[in-house]
């Protein structure tokens, strides 16, 4: 029997439109950009899904995200992957999660419960309360300024640098944060990147990590062999166009 994880957090369309750049307009000093081909894949809670079957396909998954999912495009240089521009639809059409009775079975059930918040308005500071206490093992990756009774019943907390300078006051004892090609740092302990990689595109690369680690974690309930695996997941993406999984 696979082991249940739950995703919870606001999904995204990914949208790459790649093209030639041969000249510039005769009207602006802007680049006229020719479109080559377009890539989509599921952003945000769909690609941390994605991660976790492509890193540990035998598991059963179960996802709650907004019936309507925010398009980002973005467009591409197609020899640099330079990106020239992105805009994003759909982000106020976002309806709430709406927290059930029936959902704490859910979750009391499952094995591993990851929340990929975007702070977009999915997820309220409650929803968030009630899935850490009623998670037997649960990682956080959010968007929105934390605070510690919002965050001490999680397992984990998965930062970035920049969300961990916005959240400089926090109890560190369960916060991972992630340091791009640097590695990721735990308990004022940085763990290098086993396979630093050309970085080429980074999109997404935070939902590997998250993937990564949980999966790791929840076979191993080693920390630090999880972040070094994480760690290494991420390198593969970043080193890939556009969002993938390793």
């Amino acid at each position: 029997m696979g082991k249940k994880i739950i995703v919870i957090g606001e999904t995204c369309v990914d949208e790459f439109i790649y093209c030639e750049v041969n000249r510039l307009s005769p009207e602006a000093p802007v680049p006229v950009l020719n479109p080559i081909k377009t890539i989509k894949n599921k952003g945000m809670a769909g690609n941390t899904v994605d991660n976790i079957k492509a890193l540990l396909p035998e598991c059963n998954i179960i996802q709650f995200s907004p019936i309507k999912s925010p398009t980002k495009t973005r467009y591409m240089e197609q020899k640099s992957n330079h990106m020239f521009f992105r805009f994003d639809i759909g982000d106020n059409e976002i309806k709430p999660f709406k927290w059930k009775d029936y959902y704490k079975k859910f979750i009391e059930d499952a094995d591993l419960v990851i929340v990929s918040d975007y702070n977009k308005g999915y997820l309220t500071d409650e929803d968030l309360k009630k899935i850490a206490v009623y998670s037997k093992l649960s990682i956080l990756d959010s968007k929105r300024k934390l605070n510690d009774s919002l965050i001490e019943h999680f397992t984990f907390i998965k930062l970035n640098e920049e969300e961990s300078k916005n959240n400089f006051n926090l109890n560190k004892s369960n916060i991972i944060t992630t340091l791009g090609a640097a590695g990721a740092m735990w308990d004022d302990v940085i763990y290098p990147s086993p396979k630093p990689q050309e970085t080429i595109d980074v999109s997404g690369a935070g939902d590997t990590f998250t993937a990564a680690f949980s999966v790791s974690y929840l076979n191993t309930k080693n920390i630090p062999l999880s972040i070094l695996y994480a760690n290494e997941k991420s390198s593969e993406v970043v080193s890939k166009r556009g969002v993938v999984t390793p």
